[in-house]
């Protein structure tokens, strides 16, 4: 028996929802959610309810010091399979891990997994069909608390809602600018936990990258400016003398999944993986030579994204000499291929997901 109680107006509501033929990404949101408040030192019930505005205080906490973080994960559904949830228990992992770094109350692993279970099987319906498209799951925590004191919350609200998306960049690759100037994160701050300051950071130099016609961006480290650490919201990897090498974890960069799983993937197909301290200096140097032939970014959302090139603040361009490369097009269909249900993977990483009872 499921952890989660279900409200009786949620098979009403799903029955009125239709699917619009373009979903974009995380633009069209399932018509329910979880929903789970802690408060007096425990959680109290999780129950999948309509989708609906929350009421929160003026003094929310969450409103004023920014206590809060979030995961997101997808649900896949593909050539009649499905749906499958990718190393849910992961995301349970990383959410904890974030809470701790936050001053949060941790939510048990089962929790989790059982919340993103219970909403993923009520919306299998709603899943839209082709390869690359998914059911992408936003769970998330934040304070609720009503004071304007700063000191940590006592109260919390666990939220989980669901979106129909399709893929996160509409290109198949993209112009990555360099930034220079601005840290996203700093040594002895959040920048390892999965919290929306880490992204708030990251908006102004998006704003400015987007100017210039790139896509995304790469951080440096904060101190000396000359250090790789990661895009905004995604992983970064490069194809360097037949080797994928990417950043070394630091206290500075989020540990990703989807970072993880090509780890251990590109290991078991016989690609040797180098996990170091990249310099950007050393990086755009193996690209003008060519030692360098492949970059990529990874994530939940992007997947694999391949990079056309790297872009300076003044235009000047750095062009991968195969950025639809065969090392990433084949880390990607194997990916793909695991979380769709045509391959299968390491024991754990798929949970299919059964209809509601």
């Amino acid at each position: 028996m499921s952890i989660v109680k279900i409200h009786p107006e949620v098979k009403e509501v799903l029955s009125k929802f239709e699917l619009p033929e373009e979903v974009g990404f995380g633009k069209v949101m399932a018509p329910i959610m979880i929903e789970a408040d802690y408060a007096n030192g425990k959680w109290g019930p999780i129950e999948l309810k309509p989708y609906g505005p929350i009421t929160l205080d003026p003094t929310a906490k969450v409103l004023h010091y920014a206590q809060e973080i979030f995961e997101g994960l997808k649900a896949y559904k593909t050539d009649g399979q499905g749906p499958f949830l990718f190393r849910p228990d992961e995301n349970a992992k990383r959410f904890n891990s974030s809470a701790v770094r936050m001053a949060m109350p941790e939510l048990p692993i089962e929790s989790f997994v059982e919340s993103c279970k219970v909403i993923t099987s009520y919306c299998s319906e709603f899943i839209p069909p082709n390869t690359g498209e998914t059911l992408y799951i936003r769970p998330y925590m934040f304070a609720t608390e009503e004071s304007l004191g700063i000191k940590p919350s006592e109260k919390f609200k666990f939220l989980v809602i669901a979106s129909p998306s399709g893929n996160y960049f509409s290109s198949g690759s993209v112009t990555v600018g360099i930034e220079r100037d601005a840290a996203r994160a700093t040594p002895g701050g959040m920048g390892a936990a999965k919290t929306g300051g880490n992204y708030a950071a990251s908006l102004l130099s998006a704003n400015q990258a987007i100017a210039k016609n790139c896509q995304q961006i790469l951080w440096l480290d904060a101190v000396r400016h000359e250090r790789i650490e990661e895009m905004s919201g995604m992983n970064f990897f490069a194809v360097i003398d037949g080797k994928l090498v990417t950043p070394a974890l630091t206290e500075t960069i989020l540990a990703g999944i989807t970072r993880k799983s090509i780890i251990e993937i590109a290991a078991a197909e016989g690609l040797e993986v180098e996990e170091k301290t990249m310099l950007i200096g050393d990086l755009i140097e193996d690209i003008k030579s060519g030692k360098c032939s492949e970059a990529f970014a990874c994530g939940t959302a992007a997947i694999i994204t391949p990079i056309n090139a790297l872009q300076e603040s003044d235009d000047t361009q750095y062009k991968l000499t195969n950025p639809e490369g065969p090392v990433a097009a084949k880390l990607r269909k194997t990916l793909l291929d695991v979380q769709e249900g045509r391959k299968e993977g390491p024991n754990g990483w798929v949970v299919k997901i059964n209809p509601p009872v």
